[in-house]
C-alpha cells in the first residue's frame, strides 16, 4: 500500500487533467448539440448536449481512475474498456435498469475505446500538421495548420493582400459609378 508521500496525481506524470477529461467532455457537449440540432431541431439540442458531455465526462474521469489504479500508461486501451464498461454500467442501470445496465456497459465500451484507438492513431497526424513550418524565401514562419491549396480560405501574405485591396477598389469604384449612371 502506497503512503500518503507516494500518492501520485494526473499531474506528476505529466498529464494535464484538462486535456484528459474538460476538453474530451466539452467536445462531447459541442458534438452532442450538433448531433440534437442536426436531427432534432432545436428543441432538444441542449438535451443532447448535456447527455453527451455527462457521458463523456463521467468516461473520462473513470478512464483516469483506472489508468492510475492500474499504473499504466495513457494510452492504454484496456483502460478504456475497463472505464467503458463501468461507466455504461452506472450510467445503463440508471437510465434503463438492468438490461440498461449490459446494453449502456457494451455500447460506451466499445465506443469509447474506438474513439480512443482513433485519438491515438490520429495524434502524430494532427501534430504534424500543427508543428509544419512553412518556408517562405529565407523567413521561417511558424503557421502552425497549413490551408490546403485547393481550399477558397487562404492566408494571404503582403502582396496578396495589396492585390486583393486594389481589385476590392476597382470594383467599388465600378459600383459607385453605376449607382451614379442609374440616379
Amino acid at each position: 500500500m502506497e503512503s500518503a508521500d507516494e500518492i501520485k496525481t494526473l499531474e506528476d506524470d505529466g498529464i494535464n487533467w484538462r486535456t484528459r477529461i474538460l476538453y474530451p467532455t466539452l467536445l462531447g457537449g459541442i458534438v452532442g448539440g450538433g448531433i440534437g440540432r442536426t436531427v432534432y431541431g432545436r428543441e432538444l439540442m441542449s438535451t443532447y448536449a448535456t447527455n453527451l458531455a455527462i457521458v463523456t465526462g463521467c468516461y473520462c474521469g473513470a478512464r483516469e481512475f483506472v489508468r492510475v489504479s492500474r499504473h499504466s500508461g495513457p494510452d492504454n486501451l484496456v483502460d478504456s474498456a475497463i472505464a467503458g464498461f463501468g461507466t455504461g454500467a452506472i450510467l445503463g442501470r440508471l437510465q434503463g435498469g438492468p438490461a440498461g445496465a449490459i446494453r449502456y456497459s457494451i455500447g460506451i465500451a466499445i465506443v469509447g475505446t474506438g474513439v480512443d484507438f482513433a485519438a491515438i492513431k490520429l495524434r502524430p497526424v494532427f501534430k504534424n500538421m500543427y508543428e509544419s513550418v512553412v518556408v517562405t524565401g529565407d523567413e521561417k514562419k511558424k503557421g502552425g495548420f497549413k490551408w490546403p491549396e485547393w481550399l477558397p480560405i487562404q492566408v494571404l501574405d503582403e502582396e496578396a493582400q495589396a492585390a486583393k485591396r486594389a481589385r476590392e477598389e476597382a470594383l467599388r469604384a465600378r459600383i459607385r459609378d453605376l449607382t451614379k449612371e442609374e440616379s
